[in-house]
């Protein structure tokens, strides 16, 4: 994959409603608080990157309820 290449798209639920700060740790993501869950919304370059996005939300002690692929919407 180049330096160009976004990644692919992905959703990450985490359960309960996580303090905009913890958006600092999830770089290029975006965080929405939505009925009880948060949701984190951005590209994974690679499988290291998901394994790093997976390892950061385990760290900090969050339930991850689902991970789920976007749709290419260009």
């Amino acid at each position: 994959m180049t330096g160009d290449a976004p990644g692919t798209r992905y959703e990450f639920v985490l359960r309960g409603e996580i303090g905009d700060h913890f958006g600092l740790l999830f770089d290029g993501m975006r965080l929405e608080r939505v009925h009880g869950t948060t949701v984190l919304t951005g590209p994974v370059r690679d499988q290291a990157h998901m394994h790093g996005v997976i390892e950061r939300i385990q760290e900090l002690g969050i339930e991850l309820v689902s991970i789920n692929p976007l749709e290419d919407t260009s």
